[in-house]
């Protein structure tokens, strides 16, 4: 079979497993047609965008005043409970939904290379603990870099920096305890990668901000590093 002649029987069938078993939006459950992949584009025109790296001093930069010497940090999404935004954070977190932290990425990409953070050189993800890893099979804050990098056309570094200790969910925790649960976990095991670079460090969901902190502490570390931040969503 001519690999043409494939391709029409394949797109035949894609077709019709759409029709019984129809991909759906990862946003509002309906859905998708023909042309949208994980999100519709009324969920898309919908998402919360922040615009916060086109802002002095915004909100999550603040979080960082006095702890820690941050460039620039932003955030691409507002964060609220029972939003759109907790559910996609959840969808790419928990259900393993990787592709649509890529998508994301792309998304947020796309602004900041026309923002004030398109001077880094790098991009870092937060890592995650190599059990953590395994267990999930994939770091949901390294597929969003990885969108993020594909479309600002900085290259994406995700050995450099490593997680050493392995903590438990952040989640029900207050500021200090946060800070306390991160401090000295990560190391920077290829200096060579980053110095003298501006690493922009990717996470997926911004609070307090103590881990990128401490994540942005052990970069500080090597000679000529400077840093920023950008999460996909930030709590406010």
């Amino acid at each position: 079979m001519s690999n043409k002649v494939f391709g029409i029987f394949k797109g035949i069938g894609l077709d019709l497993l759409n029709l019984f078993y129809p991909a759906t939006c990862c946003g509002c459950g309906e859905a998708l047609i023909k042309g949208e992949s994980q999100l519709c584009l009324s969920c898309i025109a919908a998402l919360p965008r922040t615009h916060f790296h086109d802002m002095e001093e915004n909100t999550i930069e603040t979080r960082f005043f006095g702890k820690v010497k941050m460039e620039y940090a932003t955030s691409f999404l507002h964060f609220e409970k029972k939003t759109i935004t907790q559910r996609l954070l959840h969808e790419i977190k928990y259900d393993g939904k990787k592709e649509l932290g890529k998508m994301l990425g792309c998304f947020f990409g796309n602004e900041l290379k026309e923002s004030r953070l398109n001077n880094i050189d790098i991009i870092i993800p937060v890592p995650l603990h190599p059990n953590k890893l395994k267990s999930r099979g994939y770091n949901q804050s390294e597929w969003i870099a990885m969108g993020i990098s594909e479309t600002m056309g900085k290259p994406l570094i995700s050995d450099a920096l490593i997680r050493e200790v392995e903590t438990n969910t952040q989640t029900k925790k207050n500021a200090f305890e946060r800070w306390e649960n991160v401090d000295g976990i990560f190391r920077v095991a290829l200096p060579e990668k980053v110095k003298g670079k501006h690493a922009l460090i990717i996470d997926d969901v911004v609070t307090t901000g103590s881990t990128i902190e401490a994540c942005a502490t052990e970069l500080l570390k090597i000679d000529g590093t400077t840093v920023s931040a950008a999460a996909l969503a930030a709590a406010e």
